[in-house]
């Protein structure tokens, strides 16, 4: 009011200091991120971290992106997860409790540990904030910048209250040097870092190290708080040549053309090529001295890595070591991405050779049907001009070498067709077959791991597709790559083909339909089987029937019927005419009809149905013999489908789909009327689907009880499909109908698709079965060495594999993947032969040594770091120390001491450098709890960690002070 009655208040100037700068912006968004991970307030009063928690536990992160200006930071929390689950049961916290990251400054139970974030190597603590450039930002160089960021976090944290330390990621990003701050009630630690590419003179050993510590903290007290030193020396042995690699060597003979046996084909190769374990890390730790304690100066050091109380183990391996197994299937799915057909693989002789020898073979069937041949049929067979057009190729192949030698091919023909070996008879072929199929199957489903092709989709692990691909994997590998796959391939077609012709059973596939669990390829050689199997069994009825009219020829004396087969014309030939019929094995139906004297009337009878008689006579109900329902594979299925779905849903769409659908219901049909003279539709509806026949109990005029029958409502409906076929149908026997199955046209599809498929095509196709063969060859390998983690690897693959290989449409990167997850566990696995090969208990060790080396390379297999029990006085020790000096004494070229034992003590005044190289990196941790800056200061946590390696040097210190009394 009083500024009112001031005439000079009418004129003022209003200046607004609510604008906020860039800086206050980034500030204010960095307190806002902690109040947003509820990191604000006190957290102390937790429970010291126990020991090697911060190894065994697991760690988390948050992230967000803040800008500074136009500078985009990446801000990341870190934190132990178990230690903030035991924070949210403390409720009672002291009122000047140190924060718990000045706290973990002191703490001695997770000192240097294996695996674990630089900043918790090197100060200790299990929650912190780190803030970094963003990417493809330039690093903070400028010491001005690095104030200014470090202002920042120190006003957030003032603001917030929050006691979780803030890192600042500044110089290269390759250098790991980071300054930041932790604030506490009074108290505030400061986190400083330097970094250097050379160890100073004056500053590499202990002593040198303490002087800068002291100097740092500056305490004048008298005496000086004694400072707690714990020292970590890293030794690295690089030299494995004192040891054999136990990797067994090919069989040089079995692969330049010795005996090569099937069973070499039927093996995976396995192991690697090189060593898989390329360093090993000694660490020799003192932990709990004093400064009185120990000596290490530049005169002299009583640092002896033998006389270490500590001793711990890791192992590097190789990086992509070479395997055996893996390459076989890296180089095998290569060959998906091919685009050439085998003809362009192969390449053979000129245009015109091929022109004759491709006519040579088409005018093969053209010559069949001419009546009058100048040459006997049998000279004439398609199988004959396979035959022909194989030497034609082998013939121009000596001079293009063949890619395949051809022992070697023999020997795959012979690993997939063992049965070549001995004669080809139709009852050899067929018994080897049902063998196959039945008992041998029998057996193998008492092994878990047979019956893993169900889940991988590939084939049984006995069967020819299986072996097919161990085939074409190895040939693909060792014999020639993509030519050789091409020649193998064009090969196992033609003799595929050859037993098509000849009637002869493929060996090593179970009998009856194709299996849809198993992959296309199995499926379609399981097709080429059941076409073989009809076949013959027709050939077998008409020999059949051909032999009763003979009979009947020579009881009547008469002449031959004017259509009898020509001397030079097979059973086979017939069947390729235009008219192909179904015929059945057994003649019972009338044999039995010519014991009735009604021959005429019935035919194709089987045996009679539950003693029931017809509905119209007192004839009895008899089963007709029926086709077989045609096998189909999935892709014929799938095309079948879509045919039926784009019929559409149109009334007269929907008659013919039914229509096509019931090709089967009709010829059964038909063999019922053709077995059952005068039966009605009700009759057949009892036998095929006795659900559909209603029967019902009534009582009569006389009182009698009698039992009534008659079709289901569903039967009733107007424009039923069963009525209107049971009205189409015809009184024909089976063996007289037309194929409802056409197995020289499926077998000449199947034989099509296979000799169009090229090397690519081939190997997607077989990809399964080789997936499948690798992950058997892993489980039989792993359980040799029993280890924990490849087991669990194997049982998460094969559900991996599952998932990937049941589409019919692959996702090869994700195949890629799953091949290189293979391969680590290859390696894994040879890791460990290659640990056990070399810690391998010593002669005449008692029985607990051996027990614990294994248990110390099972640990070594899992673990980042593995304690060494004893130290150097341990087994496990004893081996390192004789790898070490052995190493030492290579390097020297002085003689090997091979008497060096466990208990063997070095001489006095010996050299103790002769048993192990200088250290690979020196490590020493340095603490104290002292009043900072002034005496009368409040005593806090300090603390200096020292890495001292051959090209860097870096001193990461802790340093606390009291701001409440300085």
């Amino acid at each position: 009011m009083a500024a009112d009655s001031d005439p000079e208040s009418e004129v003022f100037e209003i200046t607004d200091f609510t604008t906020a700068s860039e800086w206050e912006r980034f500030v204010s968004k960095v307190e806002e991120v902690l109040n947003d991970w509820k990191l604000i307030g006190s957290c102390a009063g937790s429970s010291t971290p126990e020991k090697g928690e911060f190894t065994s536990g697991t760690w988390g992160e948050k992230s967000q992106d803040i800008q500074f200006a136009d500078f985009k930071f990446h801000i990341i929390h870190y934190f132990l997860k178990q230690e903030r689950e035991q924070d949210k049961g403390t409720d009672e916290l002291e009122e000047d409790a140190f924060p718990l990251a000045m706290q973990d400054l002191l703490c001695m139970n997770n000192d240097f540990p294996p695996r674990a974030h630089c900043l918790v190597r090197w100060y200790g603590i299990r929650e912190f904030v780190v803030l970094s450039p963003g990417a493809n930002c330039e690093a903070i160089i400028s010491e001005s910048k690095c104030n200014l960021l470090l202002s920042s976090i120190s006003i957030s944290l003032a603001n917030s209250g929050s006691q979780v330390p803030i890192f600042v990621q500044i110089q290269q990003k390759w250098r790991r040097v980071y300054a930041g701050e932790c604030q506490g009630p009074g108290v505030r630690t400061d986190f400083e870092m330097v970094h250097l590419r050379k160890v100073p003179s004056q500053y590499n050993h202990l002593s040198g190290l303490l002087d800068i510590f002291k100097s740092k903290i500056g305490c004048t007290l008298s005496p000086l708080p004694p400072i707690n030193i714990a020292i970590r020396f890293t030794y690295i042995l690089q030299d494995w040549q004192q040891y054999a690699w136990p990797q067994q060597p090919p069989d040089f003979d079995t692969l330049l053309g010795g005996e090569v046996g099937g069973v070499e084909f039927g093996k995976l190769p396995f192991g690697a090529c090189e060593e898989p374990i390329s360093e090993l890390h000694l660490a020799t730790t003192w932990s709990h001295l004093t400064e009185g304690i120990v000596v290490d100066n530049d005169v002299y050091s009583d640092l002896d890595p033998l006389q270490a109380p500590h001793w711990s183990v890791r192992v590097r391996s190789a990086e992509n070591p070479q395997c055996l197994l893996g390459d076989l299937l890296t180089e095998f799915f290569k060959l998906c991405c091919r685009k050439e057909s085998t003809e362009e693989v192969l390449g053979r002789g000129s245009a015109e050779e091929e022109g004759k020898d491709s006519s040579d073979i088409s005018s093969a069937l053209s010559k069949l049907t001419e009546p009058s041949a100048a040459v006997p049929i049998s000279k004439l067979s398609v199988s004959n001009m396979v035959h022909s057009a194989r030497k034609h190729i082998r013939r121009r192949r000596r001079v293009d070498e063949s890619p395949l030698n051809t022992d070697i091919l023999n020997s795959i023909l012979l690993y997939l067709f063992p049965d070549a070996a001995v004669e080809k008879s139709s009852e050899n072929s067929k018994n080897r077959t049902t063998q196959l199929g039945s008992s041998g199957k029998g057996e193998h489903n008492k092994h878990s791991d047979y019956n893993l092709f169900l889940q991988l989709k590939s084939a049984p692990s006995d069967s020819l597709t299986y072996r097919l691909a161990l085939c074409a994997c190895l040939v693909n590998y060792n014999h020639g790559g993509l030519r050789a796959v091409a020649h193998l391939w064009q090969e196992f077609v033609l003799e595929l083909r050859y037993r098509w012709e000849n009637n002869y059973f493929i060996y090593g596939l179970a009998a009856g339909a194709p299996d849809l669990r198993c992959c296309l390829l199995h499926q379609k050689l399981q097709m080429l089987n059941c076409c073989i199997e009809r076949k013959r069994a027709r050939d077998e009825a008409r020999k059949v029937l051909e032999g009763s009219r003979e009979r009947e020829r020579r009881v009547s004396g008469g002449r031959p019927a004017a259509r009898e087969v020509s001397p030079g014309k097979s059973w086979d030939s017939w069947s390729d005419s235009e008219e192909e019929f179904f015929e059945c094995l057994s003649d019972q139906g009338e044999i039995e009809a010519e014991k009735d004297g009604s021959k005429s009337k019935a035919e194709g009878r089987l045996h009679p149905h539950n003693n029931a008689t017809l509905l119209n006579s007192t004839e009895p109900l008899y089963v007709p013999v029926t086709q077989e329902p045609a096998p189909m594979t999935e892709d014929l299925l799938e095309e079948q489908s879509e045919i039926l779905a784009k019929l559409g849903t149109s009334a007269e769409g929907t008659h013919l789909r039914a229509r096509m659908q019931s090709a089967c219901l009709l010829s059964d049909m038909e063999s019922f009327k053709a077995a059952n003279p005068g039966c009605a539709l009700e009759d057949f509806v009892r036998w095929y689907s006795p659900r559909d026949y209603v029967v019902e109990g009534g009582v009569d005029e006389t009182g009698s009880r009698v039992v009534k029958g008659e079709l289901s409502p569903r039967m009733k409906i107007p424009g039923n499909m069963w009525v209107e076929a049971w009205e189409t149908a015809r009184v024909t026997p089976a063996r007289r109908q037309r194929r409802l199955f056409d197995d020289t046209k499926e077998a000449e599809k199947v034989l099509h698709y296979l000799a169009v498929q090229k090397p690519a095509d081939l190997t997607r196709n077989l990809l399964p079965c080789i997936l499948h063969a690798a992950i058997l060859k892993l489980k039989e390998e792993e359980s040799a060495e029993d280890i924990p983690s490849v087991k669990r690897s194997i049982q998460q693959a094969t559900g991996q594999a599952s998932k990937l290989l049941h589409p019919l449409n692959h996702d090869y990167k994700k195949i890629e993947e799953f091949i290189s997850q293979l391969m680590a566990m290859e390696t894994a696995i040879t890791r460990a032969r290659s640990l056990k090969a070399k810690f391998a208990s010593c002669e005449g060790g008692r029985g607990e040594d051996t027990e614990e080396l294994e248990k110390f390379v099972s640990s070594l297999l899992e673990e980042p770091e593995v304690v060494v029990m004893g130290a150097g006085q341990g087994p496990a020790g004893s081996i390192i120390h004789r790898l070490f000096v052995n190493a030492q004494r290579t390097a020297l070229l002085a003689p090997l001491d091979e008497d060096l034992g466990r208990d063997r003590k070095p001489a006095a005044g010996s050299s103790k450098a002769a048993d192990f190289p200088p250290p690979a990196g020196r490590e020493i941790l340095l603490r104290t709890c002292v009043p900072r800056p002034a005496p009368y200061s409040k005593a806090l946590p300090q603390r200096l960690f020292c890495v001292l390696m051959r090209e860097e040097f870096r001193l990461a210190g802790a340093f606390s002070l009291d701001t409440a009394f300085f």
